[in-house]
């Protein structure tokens, strides 16, 4: 969206529409023509400024309030802002040492904690709501599965995980199979699955299960069955977790006066679904992910900016940090906050393993 309306602005609009974002970002009040001669550094007549405004409200990137003569920024301003003239500031001094400090602090106690240590003090720095997705467990590759005959024909699945993790589960099969069946189903499964994860266990069944079952044995159709409830919808799926902190913050935030919103709001951090989808596409992104009001295509999030980076150790991406404030948020300060604070938790939860 950037690069399609960064042909349609020249200079002047541009330095005019960052200078009213960071204006009503700063002071949460329409801005005047008057305003806008005087902050930009232009000197421009009042005239001239108005009709440079009235093309960026044709274009979608302010809006004008019924009650003032001044105008204010879209999502659309925002997502511009955001991507082509935000100056960010560098996060350093004090505070980086404050952060560095907790979070060092904190590195040896239990990943929940030190999440939880990173959620407050995200809410803290910026005074919006932090969010922060517990640690994923290590990815878990099967090493063996077997079977075990019990009584009504039930069977004990035995899974070895990485070679040393193992889990015991009960399926109920549609008739009884002896122990030799058992022991083919096993050592087919084995040939098709081991080295997988469960997750890419689960692909490997449902392909398989989409196959032309006339050239499938009945061997290889129990097999796959009996894997289907071992690594089906009741199997572990490491959906993400994660903590809120600092809620409260958004109760004095204007955007959010509307005690409807926030009750929405509110409940939606409690029910968690609808932030997961959110938060699951900032895990596989490269850097700092922003979703400004309508993006996330949450409504209860409209009048509200995500600011997202995932945390890595090692062995690869392992979680989610961010903050959750109006879409009048100070871009600048809160996006090098967020991805310091990812970089400094990586670290922490790195020095760990």
């Amino acid at each position: 969206m950037a690069q399609d309306y960064d042909e349609l602005l020249n200079d002047r609009a541009r330095q005019l529409l960052r200078t009213l974002v960071e204006s009503y970002i700063r002071d949460g009040q329409p801005v005047g023509s008057r305003s806008l001669s005087r902050d930009s550094g232009l000197h421009l007549s009042s005239a001239t400024i108005r009709n440079v405004m009235a093309d960026l409200e044709s274009l979608g990137f302010v809006s004008s309030p019924h009650t003032s003569a001044g105008r204010i920024p879209t999502d659309r301003a925002y997502r511009f802002f955001v991507d082509t003239l935000m100056r960010a500031r560098p996060m350093e001094g004090v505070p980086l040492d404050e952060l560095r400090r907790h979070i060092d602090s904190r590195a040896h106690a239990d990943p929940k904690a030190l999440v939880a240590t990173a959620s407050q003090l995200l809410s803290n720095l910026t005074h919006l709501a932090g969010v922060v997705t517990v640690p994923r467990p290590q990815v878990a590759a099967i090493t063996q599965i077997e079977f075990v005959p019990l009584s009504e024909n039930r069977v004990l699945v035995v899974l070895v995980f990485n070679d040393r993790e193992v889990q015991n589960r009960i399926i109920q099969l549609g008739r009884h199979h002896n122990a030799d069946e058992l022991r083919r189903a096993a050592q087919y499964l084995n040939e098709q699955l081991v080295g997988r994860t469960p997750e890419a266990a689960r692909g490997e069944i449902l392909r398989q299960l989409q196959e032309d079952r006339e050239h499938m044995n009945a061997l290889m159709v129990d097999a796959i069955r009996m894997a289907e409830q071992v690594f089906g919808e009741s199997g572990p799926r490491g959906e993400l977790e994660y903590i809120v902190a600092g809620e409260t913050n958004l109760m004095g935030v204007a955007q959010l006066t509307s005690v409807e919103k926030l009750k929405r709001l509110f409940e939606a951090f409690n029910e968690k679904r609808d932030f997961l989808h959110l938060l699951d596409q900032s895990l596989h992104a490269d850097g700092v992910q922003i979703f400004i009001g309508q993006e996330s295509g949450y409504q209860v999030l409209d009048d509200c900016s995500l600011v997202a980076a995932p945390y890595a150790a090692d062995d690869g991406v392992i979680g989610v940090i961010g903050v959750i404030g109006p879409t009048r948020m100070a871009y600048e300060r809160v996006i090098p906050i967020v991805d310091v604070t990812a970089r400094l938790l990586g670290s922490a939860l790195n020095s760990r393993r």
